[in-house]
């Protein structure tokens, strides 16, 4: 590549000089050596990992580790039917993994398809389409309405250009370009003279020169980022992985004292208590836990299918409910990325229009708020009028959307005449339109030649206010009246209007002969009416406004990240409740800042404008080098690298490029922020599952693992077998727990603030709920085993009491754990989620096949049981099942600082 330089602030000609090319373009010799030279004009494929590769990482789990060394101890024992179930549980657990994550990264790929696939360009002084791919730095393009720009450009002469550039910058209309150079800081946004690769041509003509190609672009800069910027795992996953590593790190310890403890106390033979730690330890194991916590994240992605968000990884489900803070794009995402007219000013009043985008719906309203009756409004009619004529947009309805083909801002007004009731057909007819003076950038309006069917003629203008206001010598007044200029008002209206964050217009009419078929300058040089002025803007979603308001009140703060201007920011931050009575931060500010200051800065500051991608970027990092869990939502190009980098990234489905969604995880298919809060607090009601699930998982492994203990600490016979305890794990325990994955949420669960990322997954308080139920199921079976034996029970007896013991009192377990705090002793706590009935049902009938199926009393060495003897199991649970709720009880009476 050229060495890098800051081309939109040369001259044009100067560009041709640095780069030895000219107005005719490179030679074709020269193109060939410079594509030798420089290279292709693509982005490079990024290297990803093979199938193989990603299915051997789904076993790079603490847990699954020590589940397939306790496969292998079994295998070496000959227990075949241990080894074959826990092994189905680690390989469940991996293809299931395999197939969630198996999406590679294709971020860079959708950045690749948004580069032009031809394009026209200048070769030995003659026009010829090219593969894009082909193009060099030196070589000059030829762009037209329609086209994508090819490559970053320096523009060397354009004719009433616009280039849409949202998806590279936020801007939410196109921007008109010129030839001059800018200051070496401007905003990539405000560089008018460049035209750079990835963006679109809205209107007009232009021919540039090649200034960076590939991975020189602006849009290969940012492709460069993507490839830089490192994943963050999400906050369950790094509970999970903490979670497991202390579990695993506890049974190995338990079970090595364990084994020592019956050798060296108890003289006990090695092969007897290997087998006995073989049994601790697949009793301490959660087999469970990876696939139920999948079914659990996978249930929260089809139910947030259900709310309009794809969820692309399957932990950002639930980290959406850990945000601590949500950064968001204004254009598309906050607001509606349609333009609307919200204000009109005549010269006799200013009038409020409500209503969003192009849907023709809404009202007018007087500054105090009250209605105006617009039927018979005279002043109104005519500024509808003049909007819809002088108009070259059009909107329409499509399967029950509205939408614009052209210019946004015409968008607005032709949206406007809607609103007043006029028909565009009905009116084209009224007032046939003979001639126009298009709008280009040189003379900043443009004019319309009408005629009626009644011998008159008018001349409708739009433009920008200080241009329209020099041609026009009288303004509106009354119902057809006329009165002189007033510019002192109407340079205070533009400047109260603009101070809004509003985009102006103003509207003229000019009465002409007749017998007029044609336009030219001459006849817009004065004579007009000025009829009004509009402020535009791309409005806030409504909904949008209540969901800030929902996510201050569950404690996640709202920031703006976009690449618009500050005003236009901060206007439209004020009306979502974001940034109120703060000022905006510019990306000009952020570069001044460095890593410690920016952090520092980041809480009082709400509106981030005109940032660029690094901006972005930057800003996600601070937040997370503070301790924040972040969400970045973002639609273009430019927001990638900020999506890819945050906790989780929410793309917009409908309006956001390929880039965008492609590194995001959440795919929005409204495009609607609203939807962010629906997002949020389903994450957290699946992490309070989760929490449900290990809640009422852990006691269930503990109580069979201080069953096991006691047995070897007092040298009793084994009261459950290792395969005995694998079936209550897998068979019952999983089964019964998968119900929790249903439970909705628990009331005010958006009021309660985010949890702290570092908080673990068990706190105190949960290891005291697990030891407490532990130790009364491990009462309940082990006291009745005993006692079984006691009375001269057979072994098989008994342990089959206790299997069914230690199954009941999960049973009866799971309904108290449908609420952590809350009681459940209502209709709602026991009949409110079916799916806890129907899991109780197969549960209790996989009990009884357990207890009287011949081929499982065969497997798992059971035998069947009288109605004395189940009556015993059943009081057994429904002891441990009062006992759990007498402790909630007490930890809302006198501990309810620990709740939630």
């Amino acid at each position: 590549m050229p060495p890098a330089r800051d081309w939109h602030t040369l001259p044009g000609e100067q560009a041709l000089s640095e780069l030895d090319s000219s107005h005719n373009g490179l030679s074709s010799e020269e193109a060939a050596a410079r594509l030798e030279r420089y290279g292709a004009n693509r982005l490079p494929e990024p290297p990803r990992p093979g199938p193989l590769m990603r299915l051997l990482r789904q076993f790079h789990n603490v847990l699954l580790y020590v589940m397939m060394v306790a496969a292998l101890i079994t295998a070496t024992l000959g227990l075949w039917v241990d080894t074959v179930v826990i092994m189905i549980a680690v390989v469940v657990n991996a293809v299931i993994g395999f197939i969630q994550e198996g999406k590679a990264e294709s971020a860079l790929d959708a950045i690749r398809d948004m580069l032009a696939p031809h394009t026209l360009v200048l070769r030995d002084g003659e026009r010829r389409e090219i593969d894009a791919a082909q193009l060099v730095p030196g070589d000059v393009v030829a762009l037209a309405s329609g086209d994508k720009v090819p490559a970053d450009l320096r523009l060397l002469s354009v004719k009433n250009l616009h280039v849409d550039e949202a998806a590279l910058t936020g801007e939410s209309v196109p921007v008109e370009k010129h030839t001059e150079a800018v200051a070496a800081d401007a905003a990539l946004g405000d560089r008018r003279g460049m035209a750079y690769s990835g963006t679109l041509v809205t209107s007009g003509q232009a021919l540039g020169l090649v200034v960076a190609s590939g991975t020189a672009t602006e849009l290969g800069r940012i492709g460069a980022m993507l490839q830089q910027v490192q994943l963050t795992s999400t906050p369950l996953l790094r509970q999970i992985d903490r979670f497991s590593r202390w579990l695993a790190l506890v049974i190995l310890v338990f079970a090595g004292a364990t084994f020592l403890l019956g050798i060296f106390w108890h003289q006990q033979p090695p092969a007897e208590m290997f087998m006995m730690v073989v049994a601790l330890t697949a009793s301490a194991i959660p087999e469970g836990l990876p696939a139920i916590m999948t079914v659990i994240l996978a249930l929260g992605v089809q139910r947030m299918a259900q709310q309009h968000a794809i969820i692309r990884r399957l932990p950002a489900v639930e980290t959406l409910g850990s945000v601590t803070v949500i950064c968001s794009d204004k254009t598309g995402t906050l607001t509606r990325n349609e333009m609307t007219v919200q204000r009109v000013v005549s010269a006799e009043q200013v009038v409020e229009v409500s209503g969003a985008g192009y849907v023709p719906q809404g009202g007018f309203f007087q500054l105090d708020g009250q209605p105006l009756e617009i039927a018979g409004h005279a002043p109104l009619a005519e500024i509808g009028r003049a909007a819809l004529l002088c108009n070259d947009a059009v909107v329409h309805q499509i399967e029950g959307h509205w939408q614009l083909d052209g210019d946004p801002t015409e968008g607005a007004l032709y949206t406007l005449a809607l609103k007043l009731g006029y028909d565009p057909a009905t009116l084209a007819s009224e007032l046939p339109r003979r001639d126009v003076i298009p709008f280009e950038s040189e003379h900043r309006f443009m004019a319309t030649l009408h005629h009626d069917h009644e011998g008159q003629a008018f001349i409708y203008l739009k433009g920008a206010p200080e241009r329209v206001m020099e041609m026009c010598n009288r303004q509106r007044h009354g119902h057809a009246g006329t009165a002189p200029l007033d510019p002192d008002y109407w340079r205070r209206m533009a400047t109260d209007i603009a101070a809004r964050g509003l985009r102006l217009l103003a509207l003229a009419v000019k009465p002409v002969d007749g017998e007029q078929q044609s336009l030219s300058f001459a006849d817009t040089e004065s004579g007009f009416i000025l009829l009004a002025l509009v402020g535009i803007i791309d409005p806030p979603r409504e909904e949008a406004i209540a969901a800030v308001a929902e996510c201050r009140s569950a404690g996640v703060a709202v920031k703006m990240i976009t690449g618009d201007h500050a005003e236009t920011a901060r206007a439209i931050g004020a009306q979502l409740g974001i940034g109120i009575g703060q000022p905006a931060l510019t990306g000009a500010e952020i570069e001044l800042l460095d890593d410690r200051e920016l952090r520092d800065v980041m809480p009082s500051v709400e509106v981030f404008a005109r940032a660029s991608p690094e901006h972005k970027l930057r800003l996600v990092e601070a937040l997370q080098a503070s301790g924040q869990v972040v969400a970045m939502t973002g639609d273009g190009v430019n927001d990638a690298p900020a999506l890819k980098r945050a906790d989780v990234g929410v793309a917009m489905g409908r309006k956001g490029t390929e880039a965008a969604k492609e590194a995001a995880e959440v795919v929005l298919t409204d495009d609607n922020f609203a939807t962010i809060g629906r997002a949020v607090r389903e994450g957290r009601a699946i992490y309070d599952n989760l929490k449900k699930f290990v809640l009422f998982m852990l006691p269930t492994n503990g109580g069979e693992a201080l069953i096991v203990i006691s047995a070897i600490l007092f040298q009793l016979t084994l009261p459950l077998t290792p395969a005995q305890v694998l079936w209550i794990n897998l068979a019952t325990s999983s089964t019964l727990g998968l119900a929790l994955a249903f439970e909705p949420g628990e009331p005010g669960l958006m009021r309660r603030p985010p949890r702290d990322p570092a908080e673990p997954l068990l706190s105190g308080f949960f290891v005291w709920r697990v030891f407490m139920v532990s130790v009364v199921m491990m009462a309940g079976a082990l006291g009745l085993f005993l006692w079984e034996l006691d009375r001269g029970t057979g072994l098989e007896s008994a342990r089959t009491i206790a299997v069914n013991t230690v199954v009941a009192c999960e049973m009866f377990y799971l309904l108290n754990s449908r609420h952590i705090y809350l009681s459940v002793i209502n209709r709602e706590g026991l009949l409110g989620n079916r799916y806890v009935l129907i899991s109780l049902g197969c549960c209790a009938v996989l009990q009884l096949l357990y207890t009287y199926a011949p081929p499982l009393q065969k497997l798992f060495g059971s035998v069947g049981l009288s109605a004395e003897e189940w009556l015993r199991v059943f009081a057994a649970g429904l002891l441990l099942f009062f006992v759990a709720e007498f402790e909630k009880w007490v930890v809302r009476r006198f501990f309810s600082s620990t709740q939630p």
